[in-house]
């Protein structure tokens, strides 16, 4: 039965799903290009939604933490002591809905979206576009998600029919005797008793005897439900990337906070300003130049003329080759105009905008990175002595929320946990950025478009699910009685094959490495130098000239 304070939680948390619904309505229509201002109304939905999604599981673990079902005398002899919610319902559906978005919602979605970017993609290298009626449009994305579905169920369903099952350790204690039989209210043998015939063992007398005999350690084999093992299998692979970026934007993103403070626009006298003005318009007639060669290399391929495909084994080949180096080729030169516009915002605000600049942003920003440079610093000292070595060194952490009043406990779990989504994002960019092995998505005021959205929504959804797994761990202490504890400490941790990778700390260590490896990249080398990522993006494009 659900309590009083329940019924407060309850109220608290659809309040705040409320204003994470507003707040995230707000990110999107600000952030949102001019071109998707009235239209793919559909992909906005699943990106408001898939946001609150991500926002509404991060607020999940905190109100499991309160609710305090893993405590076993909340069905019977101490019900006071936990709120009453079934957040095993809640993990359920929570299980269910990632998935959906993640492997259905957001892929039709970017088909669909991204037929009319073939279209324009068409018209900038002088081809003819496609012009799709809308419901071609549907069914051509509708037949693209059916692969991607084909492909989901195939990976799940074989991988839940080797590895449904969990083996979860345990240790018989046998022969224990109360020593205070008073606590058993209606026993009529001293021997026995159930558990419905118990009240509260705190705060009196009531102990238990050590343990006369102790049998060996056992494994107890379950099978799990399918929406548990799908997410034990979701938060595996979400592993991979969170192990990455998670590492990468720990200590970025307070890094990058402080260094736009450190680095932010100034005003230039007219011999500074005709300095950086010259520089600027020398990288511009680059990317001018290296966007010619491109189109060029383009129309050449004929990636769009179907007279241009090659044929026979090594025809593709060659094709798959030279696609391989195009992409590459285009992530460079999308990640260096990116660059480039971020120099001309910040020249022109130095310059002929400065009296619309707003001066408050820097030190905003700086605030917002000494506040998550503090988190940071929390979190890494918390891996170093608790999370990493086999027997922790110290609760850290878990000391400091047991001493602390629940509430505040509870707003700091609520801190920590959505920070390392965000260190997941900006690792995510920060990474593809530097190493260009994968496709940049900035959120700009402004200049975001309808594929970035769902790109950085996807990319959160798949970290949620390790994200509450690391915090169950980080909190083992502190959050000992919730529900997501039970299932990803227990039941998901002692999966077969993937119980090896957590129980070794594989992901832990990984995340961990990357972090330092990180640390020292941006203490020892200096910021990319733009004009030679230039020159060099440039010089390649002439030498397949």
């Amino acid at each position: 039965m659900v309590s009083v304070d329940g019924i407060i939680a309850i109220v608290l948390a659809v309040f705040f799903t409320a204003i994470l619904l507003l707040c995230f309505y707000y990110l999107l229509v600000h952030y949102q290009h001019p071109d998707d201002k009235n239209s793919s109304y559909f992909a906005k939905m699943v990106v408001l939604f898939g946001l609150t999604l991500a926002g509404v599981t991060v607020l999940g673990f905190p109100l499991d933490i309160m609710n305090k079902a893993g405590y076993v005398g909340c069905d019977s002899f101490d019900p006071k002591f936990c709120i009453g919610l079934d957040m095993q319902l809640f993990w359920n559906i929570i299980f269910w809905a990632i998935p959906i978005w993640i492997f259905v919602l957001i892929p039709f979605s970017t088909f669909y979206y991204e037929a009319d970017d073939e279209d324009f993609l068409a018209v900038m290298v002088g081809a003819t576009p496609s012009r799709l009626k809308p419901r071609s449009k549907f069914v051509q994305a509708l037949c693209s998600l059916a692969v991607v579905l084909i492909i989901v169920i195939l990976i799940f369903g074989l991988t839940y029919l080797f590895f449904k099952d969990t083996k979860i350790p345990v240790e018989i204690y046998q022969q224990q005797r109360l020593t205070n039989l008073d606590s058993v209210k209606g026993s009529k043998n001293e021997s026995e008793f159930i558990l419905s015939d118990i009240r509260s063992f705190r705060n009196d007398n009531t102990t238990l005897s050590p343990p006369e005999n102790r049998s060996e350690s056992e494994d107890i084999t379950l099978r799990i439900s399918f929406s548990t093992f799908f997410a034990g299998l979701m938060a595996w692979v979400g592993w991979f990337f969170f192990a990455i970026f998670g590492g990468v934007g720990l200590p970025a993103l307070p890094l990058d906070l402080i260094l736009g403070f450190i680095n932010r626009p100034r005003y230039m006298n007219p011999e500074e300003s005709s300095e950086a003005k010259a520089g600027i318009q020398k990288r511009i007639n680059e990317m001018v130049e290296a966007g010619e060669q491109l189109k060029r290399f383009r129309e050449e391929s004929g990636r769009l003329d179907d007279s241009g495909l090659s044929s026979g084994v090594e025809g593709v080949f060659n094709s798959l080759k030279d696609s391989r180096s195009d992409r590459k080729t285009l992530r460079e030169f999308k990640a260096a105009v990116f660059l480039l516009e971020k120099d001309v915002s910040d020249f022109t605000s130095a310059s002929s905008a400065s009296e619309k600049y707003n001066p408050l942003l820097p030190w905003i920003g700086l605030f917002a990175g000494v506040f998550s440079s503090v988190i940071s610093l929390a979190w890494i000292c918390h891996i170093a002595v608790f999370l990493l070595p086999p027997t922790p060194i110290s609760p850290f952490l878990n000391a400091f929320l047991m001493n602390i009043p629940t509430e505040i406990g509870i707003i700091i779990v609520s801190i920590f946990t959505f920070y390392l989504l965000l260190c997941a994002i900006k690792g995510c960019f920060k990474f593809g950025l530097r190493f260009l092995c994968m496709a940049i998505h900035p959120m700009e005021h402004g200049k975001t478009y309808m594929s970035s959205f769902m790109f950085n929504v996807a990319l959160i959804l798949i970290c949620c699910l390790p994200v509450i797994q690391f915090c169950t761990q980080a909190f083992s202490i502190y959050a000992q009685f919730s529900t997501a504890r039970q299932l990803f400490g227990v039941q998901i941790e002692n999966l077969l094959f993937f119980s090896f990778f957590w129980r070794q700390k594989i992901f832990i260590y990984a995340m961990f490495a990357i972090m330092i490896v990180t640390v020292i990249w941006l203490i020892l080398l200096k910021a990319t130098k733009r004009e030679r990522n230039n020159e060099v993006l440039l010089e390649r494009l002439r030498g397949r000239s």
